[in-house]
Parts: structure tokens; sequence; C-alpha cells
């Protein structure tokens, strides 16, 4: 396919779930904006690589697995020395701009104290290393308290820093089990202006007004939201009404108790109200594009990091391999095939790398290899190009997964497989297989039953050629002597 080079606008959210939007017919609130990126396809099957923040956004600059690129758990630095798409971009006359939360730098450990993290906006020339011309960096709201990022920097000039952070102390704790969940839903007390997510959305139209013209741009628009806590203004949280709808799927310890679940609804309201925010936003964004003339020109392109458990199975938030958590919404708009199409088939959040860098003209694996040291050409992503011009229906057959040294897994149309990584012995590896044709809620393992004997192994063998396939890839520090 010949193409002309286009702008390119990569927007995200955090800890959003696929049935947070609405273009699947699903969706348990309207996304208008949102859907509007859906135009060319919507996808209903795209698997986070490793659901938890720093890893996801890791792989999707890398278009690695998080394992070949030292980024399982969230925990450590992404070493700049990986090729990026950002490069890959620069390299071919794009001027790139990333706006919101980048989160590939996580070196202080849980627990540090109040302030004591990454100095955000000291290190713009190292952020710059992975492929951004401009750069304006918003932590992620629980990482304000302790990174000093651009968005700090905002609340700090008003004399506003220290009182967000005291209100993020205040607004609760994470945790994996739905009964411990003890986010307040405290309203956003500094003024709509001053909302994270508003705030992004001023800097990405900010940047679309000045970025339109000879050179075409990339623009990486990354909200905070709805991550936790959960906290929109209240004129937000007004719009949402509150509602008791009790489809929790059970987990293995039962039901939840009562007081959980009223506990879950309203968290459930300010999640809404959060992604309302954030389609706003994106409605924002598509004005501006429509104003400046460019929106024909322009591929935009959507996707979540990770999903949000939200009481399923007895937890919330992410790290998950169930659905809620490891599936997100993923979605297309290219100007040049608006078809409307909804495709179910297996993708990954890395294939929007291959995808960003195809639009562009330029060979994903090409640019995202290095020919030393080893096993940086291994890579995995896959544009998604030919299903947008209808050309394929599918560019893979399963997905593949991982997180924090706890578990594996591979996604197909019909089976989910999940290896656990966590056991004492190697004669009883805990492993789980669910039908999802007959078992779309993924509530019974059925990787005893001797019918599934057949599609545990094909499950097992694609896990084992993914790992087999991208071994971690190599890196150096010492200098060389130069000719």
């Amino acid at each position: 396919m010949v193409r002309h080079k286009k702008n390119i606008l990569l927007l995200m959210t955090d800890q959003h779930r696929l049935d947070h939007v609405s273009y699947h017919g699903g969706g348990r609130l309207a996304t208008p904006n949102i859907d509007r990126i859906a135009d060319s396809v919507g996808f209903t099957r795209c698997v986070s690589v490793n659901p938890v923040c720093s890893p996801a956004r890791s792989a999707l600059l890398t278009g690695k697995y998080t394992h070949q690129i030292g980024m399982t758990a969230m925990s450590g630095d992404l070493s700049p020395q990986h090729p990026t798409y950002l490069r890959a971009l620069q390299e071919h006359g794009y001027r790139t701009i990333g706006i919101g939360k980048l989160h590939w730098l996580q070196g202080w450990k849980f627990g540090t104290p109040i302030g004591r993290g990454h100095p955000l906006t000291d290190l713009k020339d190292e952020i710059r290393q992975f492929g951004f011309d401009e750069v304006w960096e918003a932590a992620g709201k629980q990482l304000v308290s302790r990174n000093y990022c651009d968005y700090a920097e905002h609340l700090d000039r008003q004399g506003l820093l220290e009182a967000y952070r005291a209100f993020n102390a205040r607004s609760g704790t994470n945790t994996n089990i739905a009964e411990q969940q003890n986010f307040t839903g405290e309203p956003f007390p500094f003024g709509e202006r001053n909302y994270l997510d508003i705030v992004i959305g001023d800097k990405l139209v900010e940047a679309i007004e000045q970025g339109a013209g000879e050179q075409p741009f990339f623009l990486l628009g990354s909200f905070v939201g709805p991550h936790p806590p959960y906290d929109p203004p209240a004129s937000y949280l007004e719009q949402i009404p509150y509602e008791e709808e009790d489809d929790f799927l059970p987990g293995p310890d039962g039901s939840l108790t009562d007081t959980t679940k009223r506990h879950l609804y309203r968290m459930r309201r300010a999640y809404k109200a959060m992604i309302r925010i954030i389609d706003e936003q994106v409605g924002r964004l598509f004005a501006k594009l429509e104003e400046k003339g460019i929106l024909d020109d322009t591929v935009i392109l959507f996707v979540a990091d990770h999903g949000e458990m939200m009481g399923d199975h007895g937890r919330v938030q992410k790290q998950s391999p169930m659905r809620a958590s490891v599936v997100v919404p993923a979605a297309i708009r290219h100007p040049d095939w608006l078809n409307g199409e909804r495709n179910d088939s297996p993708v990954e959040l890395t294939d929007l790398t291959a995808t960003i860098l195809d639009v562009a003209g330029i060979d994903p694996q090409q640019a995202l290899s290095k020919d030393w040291p080893a096993f940086h050409d291994r890579v995995p992503c896959r544009s998604l190009l030919p299903i947008v011009a209808g050309e394929a229906g599918r560019v893979r057959d399963y997905a593949f997964s991982e997180c924090a040294g706890q578990w594996q897994m591979i996604l197909s149309e019909r089976w989910k497989y999940v290896r656990s990584l966590q056991y004492d012995d190697p004669d009883r590896v805990p492993e789980q297989l669910y039908d999802l044709q007959e078992d779309p809620d993924e509530q019974r393992n059925v990787i005893e039953l001797p019918q599934y004997r057949d599609a545990a192994q094909w499950c097992r063998r694609r896990r084992d050629f993914v790992l087999d396939r991208t071994p971690p890839a190599q890196l150096r520090w010492a200098p060389i002597i130069e000719a």
C-alpha cells in the first residue's frame, strides 16, 4: 500500500475497562467521542501484554513483550537503549510531542515518602532520548504525590501542590481485594480547570493548534483517568446517576458482602464520571482538528494500558488475567477507511505500535530492531492496517500476556489459558483453561477435564512458542574504542 504521510494522534487512558466504551454496543455508558475513533475499526479483544501501568506503556513504546525489555513488573526504569517507535518517527520527518502520563520510570520503591520520587521536570533531556521533540509530563494522579512533574509544577505555581498530595493521601490506598477496597470517592476540590485530565485536554488542544504545519506530527495524548483515586469534580459526578446493579461476576470466595457492593456502586459512578471527562476532551480534540482543517489528514488511535476489575471475581484494580483487567478498549480512525467495522479477533496492545509505524510508511520490524547486542531483532508486534483497510480479518490467532512474575496467558477467540508462575512443586503447576464459547464470564476452569486436553495442549504450545522466540534483549554500557 502506498500512503502519504499523515498526522498521527494516539490517545490513551489508564485502567479503562472494555465495557466502559460504547462503540461495541455493550458499554455501561455512552462515549460518543471515543466512539468516533472507531469509525474505521473498533477492537473488542485487544489484550494488554502486561496489565500494569509502566510495563504496558514500556511495551507500547518498544513494540516488544515486557520480558524482552526487562519490565515485567512496575519496578525499575525502561532503558533508552531499546529502539522506540518515537525515534523512528523522528528519523522519518515527524515532529513528536508527548502530553500526559508516560510512566516509563519507576525507580523508587512503593512506600517512598511523599515528594521523594522522580524529579521529572529535571529529566526532560533523558525523556527526550526516547524520541520526543517536546514533552509535557503528568506523572499520574497518585504518582504526583511522589514525582515532581509538569502537572505538579502547574499546581505548585498556584500554591496547591501540598494540598493536592494531602487529598491523594486521604482518598484511599491500593489493594487487589474487593472486600478491602477503601477509596473514598471524594470529589476533586481544586476547581475543574485544575483537574488533571482537563489540563491534559487543554495542552493537547494547544499542541494541535501549534502543530498544524508543513511537517507531519505525532501527538501522544495520555490521560490519567479513570485510574484511582475516584475523584471527578462534583459537577461531573452529578451527571452520572447512582445505580445499584448487582452484576458482579462471582469470585472463588463467593459473592461480595452488601457493604462492599454499596461501596463499589459509588466507585462505579465516579469511574463513569471520570470517563465522561475524558470523552469530553476527545470531543474537544475532534473539534480542533476540524477547525484546523486537518481531520482528514490525521489518523487517530485509542487504547488503554490495562483494565479494572471493579469487584468482578472478588477483585479490584489490575494485574489479573481475567477479562476486565487484561482486555482493553482499542480503536482506530483512518480517514481513508471509515467503514465502522467491529473486530473480535485477538490483537495485542503493541500491535498499535506497529500500526503507528505502518501509517507513517515505516517498516515496524526494521524500525524496532537493531543487530547488536543480541535479540533486539525479535519484534512481535503486528500492524493492524490490513484489518483497517479491509484486506484481512485478523493479524494473529492468539494473544499473549504476562504479569510481574505471577502468570502468563494465551487468549484466542475460544480459549483462555493461564499458567501461574507462583508454585513450589515442579510436578504441580497451577493452570487455568476457560472455554470462552461456553463460559464467556470465565467462571469454570476446565483444565482437568479430559475433553479439553487437546485445547490445553494447543495453548501450552503457543505459550512456549512465544517465550522460546522472544528472549530478553541484551544491553550494553561500556564505551567502545573509536577508530
